[in-house]
């Protein structure tokens, strides 16, 4: 029985890798794909595929809603996330959004592949280093393991962080996300409280260092 995979990402030669990548096992294959997420919620109802694979980063929205929306509609439908970000911020965020597995751009395509056959037959897939993470916070605790000040922060937050630190106006965060200029300022405020950051310029400073790190 064919596998059939649906891909979301921005960038189409990283939709074109990764179609190479599954189209040489003989039991996968692509059956769609979409560069963002209105494009994706409907390119998935049509195609219905057996699993999905989803970048964080997408044109206007952001990778970690998309999966929430998605598991909502097509609860039934495994999902891998394949990202350049760092998985030791990104890939909680994601398993609890609804992904079942986190594999980093910088892996081997074997590695993608292994993670393809694990979630479509219901396991989880992380790297070591993911998993270890996980497993001290079970045994130790949340506060008891070494993490970044942006795990203190929402899912939105991070998000509104993001198109901060890419140049991104309040009204401009607004609309990429659908929301009013007062929920962004809101939200605004509150990440600069959790980062105790004094004002907007420590936030634009802290948001354009962070996007920096996460290119590197």
């Amino acid at each position: 029985m064919t596998t059939r995979i649906y891909i979301v990402d921005d960038h189409p030669l990283v939709r074109q890798g990764l179609s190479q990548i599954v189209a040489s096992e003989a039991d996968m294959e692509i059956c769609g794909e979409a560069e963002d997420s209105p494009a994706a919620i409907r390119g998935v109802g049509e195609a219905n595929p057996d699993a999905i694979i989803v970048d964080i980063s997408l044109k206007g929205a952001n990778g970690i809603e998309l999966i929430k929306n998605l598991k909502a509609i097509h609860d039934d439908i495994p999902i891998l996330v394949f990202s350049m970000h760092d998985e030791t911020i990104y890939a909680q965020r994601a398993l609890r959004a609804g992904a079942k597995a986190y594999v980093m751009k910088k892996e081997s395509p074997s590695k993608v592949i292994d993670a393809i056959r694990k979630i479509i037959q219901g396991e989880i897939y992380v790297s070591p280093s993911v998993a270890d993470q996980v497993l001290h916070q079970i045994v130790n605790g949340p506060g008891n393991v070494s993490t970044s000040p942006v795990d203190r922060l929402t899912d939105r937050e991070l998000e509104v962080v993001q198109l901060i630190g890419r140049g991104l106006s309040s009204r401009e965060v607004a609309e990429s996300l659908h929301l009013s200029v007062k929920t962004i300022e809101s939200h605004r405020a509150h990440v600069k409280e959790k980062l105790s950051l004094r004002n907007a310029t420590e936030l634009v400073q802290f948001s354009v260092q962070w996007v920096d790190q996460q290119v590197m």
